[in-house]
């Protein structure tokens, strides 16, 4: 029978042979090839041709499977297994690493790993358990040889750092001071140190005033006189530099003797005493519990050694001072 080869090579083809029934495709020359055959041209349909009916009919089953072996190598490259055998080869020597990695680790903990404390145990002697709050540290101030007012036995010591120009100071002076003492009568020693800041320009040599009244037995009049008169002498001005007149003017109002006044200013007899008044303040430890330098500020109050920094309203006083009594029953 006539059998009509229909493929592909360098463009579609058509080949007319004649196949005897079971018979294998025969190489037919492709026209206009060199020398290529039917069986090395990429086949696309075999058909038969019928003798009288000219209809084209379907290869059989038979004829397709003989085909099929010149189809496979052109749809299927040869270079397809040795591809999927390189993958799966990259996939082998990562999957390896993974476990040469982890057994690595492993080894390690095994040589390694035993001696070490557990985490808890570590984490225990880090931290033993949360932090005690601090209990408040009671200073001992030095009050021997200061201008003090009240009895020299009362149970209530209070040591004052103050600045005659600190405006903090005169409020505690003009709404804590005098209520204080009255609250209290003989029971509370106020002694007074020196603490003047150094950007106020008129408190070193105020401290040197008072001081020097004081050798006329009149310190605590000359620090009240000081401070009721704050107002006058700074409302106006808050830079206004204090002259030595002012100053003979308070002592000569206290009926001081001024000429002996003014020559224990204007000598300095008390400066030496005041920066060492200073040195203390700043060699106290700090107050652990404020958070602050034992005398960081003015005005600083030292209560029986316990610490107020700041110029607290007369309760706040009351409250120490009344616990501190409460010790003594």
């Amino acid at each position: 029978m006539q059998v009509l080869l229909r493929g592909v090579y360098t463009e579609p083809v058509e080949v007319l042979t004649t196949l005897a029934p079971g018979a294998h495709l025969p190489r037919v020359q492709v026209p206009g090839s060199a020398g290529v055959t039917v069986p090395e041209v990429f086949l696309r349909q075999v058909l038969v041709i019928g003798e009288t009916s000219g209809i084209m009919l379907a290869m059989p089953p038979r004829k397709r499977t003989i085909i099929a072996p010149v189809i496979e190598p052109v749809m299927e490259p040869e270079t397809a297994p040795e591809d999927t055998f390189t993958f799966k080869r990259s996939h082998f020597y990562a999957v390896f690493t993974v476990l040469a990695f982890a057994a690595g680790i492993l080894l390690g903990y095994v040589v390694w790993g035993y001696d070490t404390q557990p985490a808890s145990i570590i984490v225990q002697a880090a931290g033993p358990g949360p932090t005690p709050i601090p209990e408040p540290l009671i200073y001992d101030i030095e009050t021997a040889g200061f201008p003090s007012l009240g009895p020299g036995d009362a149970p209530i010591v209070i040591v004052e750092f103050s600045d005659y120009e600190c405006p903090f100071c005169v409020r505690w002076y003009a709404e804590t001071y005098r209520p204080l003492l009255a609250a209290y009568p003989g029971k509370i020693r106020l002694v007074f140190r020196n603490f003047p800041l150094s950007f106020h320009e008129n408190a070193f040599a105020s401290a040197e005033a008072a001081l020097c009244a004081g050798d006329q037995e009149s310190y605590w009049e000359y620090h009240d006189a000081l401070f009721d008169h704050y107002l006058a002498l700074y409302q106006a001005d808050q830079d206004r530099l204090l002259d030595q007149t002012i100053y003979n003017q308070f002592a000569g109002t206290l009926g001081l003797n001024v000429q002996a006044f003014e020559k224990c200013m204007t000598s300095h007899k008390y400066k030496q005493f005041i920066l060492d008044d200073i040195e203390y303040a700043g060699s106290l430890p700090p107050d652990t519990v404020a958070g602050e330098a034992g005398v960081g500020g003015t005005p600083t109050f030292f209560i029986n050694g316990r610490r107020l920094g700041g110029a607290y309203p007369l309760e706040s006083f009351k409250e120490i001072i009344d616990a501190e009594l409460a010790k003594s029953k």
